[in-house]
């Protein structure tokens, strides 16, 4: 049965259908088709996050130990076709397209051009990118980096690198002289890694696949499982099944977490028979989640009292917790009135979902981007490990909190030390392993890297994958200023915005994909990720690479070292190289709690857990507890409700990764052809005096005084909270201020931008 665009509630736009089944075929299908070029890309995909296959690169979903026949899902499977089609971006194409030309094109289509085959230097002169060999482009790179300050030299790196990579790519920056390794997730799960660490003294999440055996009831708080970790829905389908309850909160009704046809199930294939996810779907309001988790918790401490003390777990709190009274006392303090008013919810129905937290024994407390990416994200984290601690969710089987990550390696880079924060790394390990005094100094995120630049204070970029430009806030004002760097490297695997914008000196450098065989002088090699669940797999490839002329992301890493440092008897990059089996070893040297029999280890079913204190109950905390945090706000926006003011969500459609556009179909959401849209709530359209299909120009509504714009978007009519409009990330990254971010952690604030909508003149 098709599923295609539809009448939602109050004629909204939506989709009929349920997450997976025959429309998550028809999307592989539709890249399938273009993409599959031989037998060998459709072995590739058997082999897709099985022991020993292929690790797939796109979301970071644990990979089981036992896995199906079909261990992929549809932005997997896209991921994989997108990486080895046949299409290739050789020099000639460059002869035929200035760079300024290009800026014009869509990101969908610089990437269609397919594969880049040939390292590149920018000419300044034609505007072009043009062929050069691998020693001219290290020797470059090299030269521009000696010839500057360290510390104005930023190495970012994507969440895809593999922990070799990453390792081999942190130790670099720390030879050369500086800690500024912002990452990808700076901009998504940094909250995550500020919060949880000084919380619960772990900056990850604490849950296990097997507990998702043994929970009772599983929350969700603004995580799209359906698009950005399908394979999740295997598990909460098993979940269902056996009874456990789940509620969600989110803004958005995304499918996945309403319903759900298995794709390699035939019956529910044959028949359209759905599972059912959500128990209750609550559409809290943006910035609301705070007020959400405090009305929870009101409801607990409540029904404690009078209950005489029958549901708070008492003993754990005591023996385990600091902060309770001072976190009861404010939720007490706190009226329903103010909850219901910021959370967007009625008192009935956040006492509804109370009532399914108290009646579970054990809770899983699962979150995504709509809760880190706010001003206020660290307090939306505290208020969920709060609610987790009045029960003693956390520290035991079957409970706990877990941030579903998004890129494969994006928790496993950060594990290795790629950190700007020098008292996360084993600074001192680092220095008797490799004989060097490595810098102390803080480096720069992802947001103090932007500032960096619109200072003039950093004066080269080198970015290990990702399209940075098109990621960040405020990026036409990044890119204004990213001309003046005296040098940009980008190491890629396609083409994408951030290659065409060029500092005095740039450079293409085009790597291997993790699927494609990486054959050194040692022999073919293997590498490392890390999934969301702190579990480590090797990752084997098998597929022939796309030109002759690459090479691995550790070579090139090694090659511009190489070029840069002076010869360290301790540091052998071309050993490295050679055989990544010893990095693995240098790896464990640096991390032996963590790391221990790295190698011996590599292919263990299901990979091998790292640790977890926290999961184990030992909070490595500053006073050795898990700490409730009373709430000092019930809005996690950091800016005042005024007239006409809205609160835009940024969103991935299901037809793309992050920046990466695999096409323009939104099924999941019932919006197809097209990405330049604003979905607005029917009364929001009504109260601004437009109708669907109208054009409208967004403004950014943020007190600073600067002018930010998105003009021509379509009106979409489509369920949303009151108050509210959403579009499409990274499209409308322009209206986000890059000082709008959490306190703590500077993650940037993309799920509630103050905005205000016009009607535009365009047509």
């Amino acid at each position: 049965m098709a599923h295609d665009e539809t009448e939602g509630p109050d004629d909204t736009v939506g989709y009929d259908g349920p997450a997976g089944g025959w429309g998550s075929v028809r999307g592989i299908s539709s890249v399938l088709l273009k993409e599959l070029d031989s037998p060998a890309v459709a072995r590739t995909l058997m082999r897709q996050n099985k022991p020993g296959g292929f690790m797939c690169v796109s979301c970071a979903w644990t990979k089981p130990a036992h896995p199906r026949p079909f261990e992929f899902c549809e932005n997997g499977a896209k991921a994989t076709l997108w990486e080895l089609t046949s299409r290739r971006c050789a020099p000639d194409f460059f002869t035929q397209h200035t760079l300024s030309d290009l800026r014009g094109w869509s990101d969908y289509d610089l990437e269609q051009q397919g594969r880049l085959t040939h390292p590149m230097r920018y000419d300044r002169d034609t505007d072009r990118y043009v062929p050069c060999s691998w020693d001219e482009a290290f020797t470059g790179v090299g030269a521009a980096l000696r010839s500057i300050e360290p510390r104005s030299a930023v190495f970012y790196a994507s969440g895809r690198a593999s922990l070799e990579t990453a390792y081999l790519y942190a130790l670099f920056a720390r030879l050369y002289g500086h800690n500024n390794l912002p990452d990808s997730s700076n901009m998504c799960h940094e909250t995550t890694s500020v919060a949880l660490k000084e919380l619960i003294g772990v900056p990850v999440g604490t849950v296990t696949l097997e507990d998702f055996d043994h929970c009772d009831a599983i929350f969700f708080f603004g995580q799209n499982t359906g698009s950005n970790s399908p394979r999740f829905l295997h598990t909460l389908e098993e979940c269902v099944r056996r009874g456990v309850k789940i509620v969600t909160f989110n803004p958005v009704r995304e499918k996945g977490l309403e319903s759900f046809v298995n794709p390699q199930n035939p019956l529910e294939m044959l028949t359209g028979s759905a599972t059912p996810i959500s128990t209750q779907y609550h559409q809290v309001r943006p910035g609301g989640d705070i007020a959400a988790l405090t009305g929870l918790a009101k409801h607990v401490l409540d029904e404690d009292e009078r209950s005489g003390g029958e549901v708070l777990d008492r003993d754990f709190i005591a023996r385990n917790t600091s902060g309770f009274q001072a976190f009861a006392d404010v939720v007490r303090a706190t009226t329903w009135e103010e909850i219901e008013r910021e959370a967007g919810q009625t008192r009935a129905a956040l006492q509804a979902a109370a009532e399914v937290y108290i009646a579970a024994d054990r809770v899983i407390g699962i979150y995504g981007m709509g809760l880190t990416q706010h001003a206020r994200g660290f307090d939306n984290i505290a208020a969920y490990v709060s609610l987790l601690l009045l029960k003693g969710n956390l520290g035991r089987r079957g409970a706990g909190i877990s941030p579903v990550r998004g890129h494969s390696n994006v928790q496993g880079q950060r594990t290795v030390g790629i950190s700007e924060k020098p008292e996360l790394v084993p600074l001192d390990r680092l220095a008797d392993q490799f004989g060097f005094n490595p810098p102390r100094q803080k480096g720069m995120n992802t947001v103090e890297a932007c500032e960096g630049l619109l200072a003039g204070e950093v004066q080269a970029f080198i970015g290990l994958g990702g399209n940075f430009l098109r990621a960040v806030p405020d990026s036409p004002a990044i890119e204004a200023a990213w001309t003046r760097l005296k040098l940009s490297v980008q190491v890629a695997t396609k083409l994408n915005r951030s290659h065409l914008l060029c500092g005095e000196q740039a450079w293409l450098l085009p790597c291997l994909g993790r699927a494609e065989k990486d054959v050194q002088t040692g022999g073919p090699q293997v590498v490392a990720i890390e999934d969301s669940l702190s579990r480590i797999h090797g990752s084997r490839a098998t597929h022939a690479p796309a030109s002759e002329s690459l090479l691995s992301e550790i070579a090139i890493v090694a090659g511009m070292a190489q070029a840069t440092l002076p010869p360290n008897p301790k540091v052998d990059w071309s050993a490295w190289v050679s055989d990544y089996g010893a990095i693995r070893d240098a790896i464990e040297h640096t991390y032996p709690d963590q790391f221990r029999d790295f190698n011996k280890r590599l292919f263990t079913p299901g990979g091998f857990y790292r640790g977890n204190a926290a999961h184990e109950g030992v909070w490595k905390t500053d006073d050795g507890k898990a700490h409730f945090t009373a709430p000092a706000t019930l809005s996690a926006v950091g800016y005042p409700d005024e007239p006409g003011r809205l609160r835009l969500i940024t969103l991935r459609s299901n037809d793309q990764f992050n920046t990466t556009i695999y096409g323009l179909s939104d099924r999941l959401r019932g919006v197809e052809g097209r990405r330049d849209v604003l979905l607005m709530p029917p009364a929001e359209i009504e109260r601004h005096g437009l109708r669907p299909g109208q054009r409208v120009d967004v403004h950014g509504d943020a007190d600073d005084g600067a002018t930010r714009k998105v003009a021509g978007l379509e009106v979409v009519p489509f369920d949303l909270p009151v108050g509210c409009v959403a579009g499409y990330y990274p499209e409308l990254n322009p209206l986000v201020p890059l000082w709008l971010h959490d306190a703590k952690s500077k993650t940037p604030a993309y799920k509630s931008v103050p905005v205000r909508v016009k009607a535009s003149d365009r047509t």
